[in-house]
């Protein structure tokens, strides 16, 4: 029987957005403008004063490069599927934000390209 996580706090999301943002280096403006969302919006879900619909949540999650589960406190992982026992992951995790960019738009290719019945 697999083990159960205990379910997450309801204020789990506000920190988890505010987290993310900080993660990115991004100012809430740039996060409204990537997510195509007011920046009142942004700074009203930080707060906890509103929640996002579903919509907005994976336009926030696109926006912050994270996964909604992150967002939601579903797991403590921000990109989502890579696991630390990944030796992908632990060579991820070593590189600077511009390489690791890099990295993730290769990966994307080569996921892409495999789609597509290459490689």
């Amino acid at each position: 029987m697999p083990e159960s996580r205990p379910a997450p706090s309801a204020d789990i999301f506000p920190k988890r957005l505010k987290a993310a943002r900080e993660l990115r280096g991004l100012s809430q403006d740039q996060v409204a403008e990537r997510s195509r969302l007011q920046s009142s919006a942004i700074s009203h879900f930080e707060t906890g004063n509103r929640k996002p619909s579903f919509d907005n949540l994976k336009r926030l999650a696109d926006a912050l490069r994270v996964s909604t589960d992150y967002l939601l406190g579903r797991t403590d992982e921000p990109e989502g599927q890579a696991v630390p026992d990944d030796p992908l992951y632990r060579d991820l995790q070593r590189l600077n934000p511009s390489n690791r960019e890099f990295a993730r738009e290769m990966i994307a290719r080569l996921a892409a390209s495999k789609q597509r019945g290459g490689g």
